[in-house]
């Protein structure tokens, strides 16, 4: 079967439309020519080609995606296919249905977004759900760890890089006292410096409390909380400090020891490919000493394996 090599960005989404026609046609579709259009297509243009798709052939395009592939292959390029914060939406919540339950990746995504992000992930919920996100978490989390994703999804925070070190060494001190000083831990305190506070003001606040009690802030998680609750506020502390080496340490986490984690490996790459990917590589690199490009070609075959190093790009 002939591969069509479209050139990435230089042909129209109607044109795309066309390509990708022509590629399901016959006996078994061209996935090559699928890959090689939709992996070099940004959110923009993916949502142009599904409408040019649909005006020409009267057909979703996602739908004609889902009946042309298999596997993981199918799995990542639909998840592509959608926009961030609708993509965000999707996975949250289908981590939260009662059925496919799991906590662990709802928190994931929901303690690694901005604040801003998480706002408009929160409208495309309710706009393709028909229900807040608040009102699944409540139905699905408990504790302490469904009140800190409760405050955490409904908290805005300030973005910018500006910190007020009284303030930060004001909050180290309140999380030693709620923490590593006393018999048990006062959960509440953890939530509010955690949910409140912007990401530039955390890591001053991890600082400081190595400054002055010779331990970072990591390990008083690790030694006072645990369960989701740890998992939350470690991800929210991570995140604040360095998000790429954050993915980093997820993906080799997925693609570590016996067989691969497909789900997470695809739910990471596909989420970040348009936001962080180069510095995830970078740090990839740097603590494993190896490049990302090289772990992801060895754990993954066919197809599928095309399409992730297609989103990676550079070997690098």
């Amino acid at each position: 079967m002939s591969t069509l090599t479209v050139p990435p960005l230089l042909s129209s989404p109607r044109d795309d439309a066309m390509h990708l026609h022509r590629a399901f046609k016959g006996f078994g579709s061209d996935k090559s020519a699928v890959i090689n259009i939709l992996a070099h297509r940004d959110a923009a243009q993916r949502a142009l080609i599904q409408y040019e798709y649909r005006a020409l052939y009267a057909e979703d395009l996602p739908k004609r995606l889902s009946s042309e592939l298999s596997g993981n292959l199918e799995t990542a390029l639909l998840l592509w296919m959608h926009d961030p914060p609708g993509r965000d939406a999707m996975i949250v919540r289908q981590a939260l249905r009662k059925d496919l339950l799991n906590l662990e990746t709802a928190t994931e995504v929901i303690c690694s977004r901005t604040s801003s992000q998480i706002q408009v992930f929160k409208q495309h919920y309710y706009a393709k759900y028909g229900v807040h996100l608040e009102h699944d978490i409540e139905l699905r989390a408990s504790g302490d760890h469904k009140k800190l994703l409760l405050a955490y999804v409904s908290t805005p925070r300030y973005e910018g890089r500006e910190v007020d070190r009284a303030m930060a060494e004001k909050d180290a001190r309140a999380l030693y006292k709620a923490g590593e000083k006393r018999w048990g831990t006062d959960e509440k305190t953890f939530i509010r410096v955690f949910c409140e506070r912007s990401a530039a003001h955390l890591t001053a606040v991890d600082s400081a409390y190595h400054g002055m009690y010779g331990k970072c802030l990591k390990k008083a998680i690790k030694n006072e909380t645990s369960g989701q609750f740890e998992h939350a506020l470690k991800t929210i502390l991570q995140c604040s400090e360095n998000p790429a080496k954050h993915f980093a340490k997820l993906l080799r986490k997925a693609m570590k020891g016996l067989g691969t984690n497909d789900s997470a490996l695809i739910r990471v790459l596909v989420t970040r490919t348009e936001i962080d990917m180069q510095y995830i590589k970078a740090e990839y690199r740097k603590e494993y000493k190896k490049t990302l490009n090289d772990a992801v070609n060895s754990e993954t075959s066919g197809h599928y394996r095309t399409f992730l190093l297609a989103l990676l790009g550079p070997n690098q």
